[in-house]
């Protein structure tokens, strides 16, 4: 389990039970969570290479979809995606193996918490990840550490925190009815820091940083849009939590999807969510980072 972070760099995030996942709920709206990699990745370029092919790492690969995007951007390169949930390694070995270019994909667990890079990597990339690891921000400077001369390290994460998603499912969780069987499980607003700390924090290690926000407009279709998005992203802590008494998991459900029922209306066109991404790309110099 995480531990609680110690060092003012790192949000306060609360320790949680490690949630369970479900590959299939996650990858049901694969297209919107694709969108924010691809636009990350039209900002990297990846050190030039000779007599090797690119070392790129991808931290909290889930079930291989961000795996498949970076493979098919940089076709020749072996690129090893990490993740600590066995249903999403389990799902993401499906991507393994040797690409038409003569790349390669492979895949291991780990526990992001304690992950040191076990070797020199061109391009070390999170995609919506270490809004779940506690401390994430006091292993930048061994992540960067490994990264080859003019290496680039990525990153994006949720910055949506604040909005009525998040906030709507923490009241409801922290109310009389539910706090005693969900207290502390739900990560809270300060999950990730604000762009001028991660601004701060990498340049302070001595790279070349670019850090900032886009926030999507998001357009989800069926009835409970919202609720079917965050049953495979922030609710997992809740209904792992629950999984042992469906009853309760069917009541927390039938309450948070009216509020955000109300929250979200369904338009004739479909539900917005608005989603706002934080990104950051910072690159090594030939000397440090």
């Amino acid at each position: 389990m995480p531990s609680t972070p110690s060092t003012s760099s790192t949000p306060s995030t609360p320790p949680t039970a490690a949630p369970t996942w479900d590959p299939q709920q996650y990858l049901r709206h694969a297209s919107h969570r694709n969108r924010a990699l691809t636009d990350l990745l039209a900002h990297v370029t990846a050190p030039a290479v000779t007599r090797r092919p690119l070392r790129i790492a991808d931290l909290g690969c889930g079930p291989g979809n961000s795996t498949a995007i970076v493979a098919a951007h940089w076709p020749a390169a072996h690129i090893t995606g990490y993740d600590n949930s066995p249903e999403m390694l389990e799902r993401a070995a499906a991507q393994a193996g040797t690409t038409e270019d003569g790349g390669r994909v492979d895949f291991a667990r780990a526990d992001l918490t304690a992950w040191t890079p076990p070797e020199q990597y061109d391009l070390i990339l999170s995609n919506a990840t270490f809004q779940w690891v506690p401390g994430h921000a006091d292993s930048f400077a061994a992540w960067t550490a490994a990264l080859a001369p003019g290496g680039a390290f990525a990153f994006q994460v949720p910055a949506n925190f604040d909005a009525p998603s998040h906030v709507l499912m923490r009241d409801l969780a922290s109310s009389a009815r539910w706090r005693e069987r969900l207290h502390g499980c739900l990560r809270h607003a300060d999950a990730v820091l604000a762009p001028a700390a991660y601004l701060d924090l990498l340049t302070g290690l001595g790279c070349a940083a670019d850090v900032w926000e886009t926030t999507y407009l998001q357009v989800l279709p069926g009835r409970d849009a919202v609720l079917d998005w965050v049953k495979g992203t922030g609710l997992r802590p809740v209904l792992t939590a629950l999984a042992d008494d469906p009853g309760a998991s069917d009541a927390f459900l039938e309450e948070y999807g009216a509020l955000l029922r109300e929250a979200y209306p369904v338009r004739e066109y479909g539900t917005v969510f608005p989603f706002r991404r934080l990104f950051a790309v910072a690159r090594r110099g030939d000397a440090s980072c």
